[in-house]
């Protein structure tokens, strides 16, 4: 698959990404690199323990990740379990709520790594 495949498949703005990173090849570079974020594993560990801190600060992070790299499906699923979880105090989070937005980001996220597993540039 080609670079501006993925972003269709993905539902991400190719020209937008191209705009701020210029070349196909460092674009490329950072998506193949997308595979080695932790912040997905820490979010799901963050909400299975119920930290809402770690959990906010995680969320948070894989947002800002999506939008540098233009994954706006799953930039979008992960901002709104971020804004659910801004400013909430422990005892005031609905972890059933926290589950079925983590549900939509999970779902998302394994369609960004699947994409990405097969661009024509990914070698395992």
């Amino acid at each position: 698959m080609q670079l501006q495949d993925f972003y269709v498949l993905t539902g991400g703005d190719f020209a937008a990404v191209k705009g701020r990173f210029f070349k196909e090849e460092m674009i490329e570079r950072f998506v193949l690199r997308f595979l080695e974020d932790p912040s997905f594993g820490e979010l799901s560990r963050a909400l299975e323990g119920k930290t809402v801190t770690e959990a906010f600060r995680a969320a948070h992070t894989l947002k800002g990740v999506c939008s540098n790299l233009g994954f706006d499906r799953l930039g979008n699923s992960s901002s709104e379990l971020t804004e659910y979880l801004r400013g909430r105090e422990q005892a005031l989070v609905d972890w059933e709520q926290c589950r079925l937005l983590f549900g939509k980001v999970a779902e998302d996220y394994g369609q960004v790594t699947e994409a990405i597993r097969q661009l024509d540039s990914y070698s395992a």
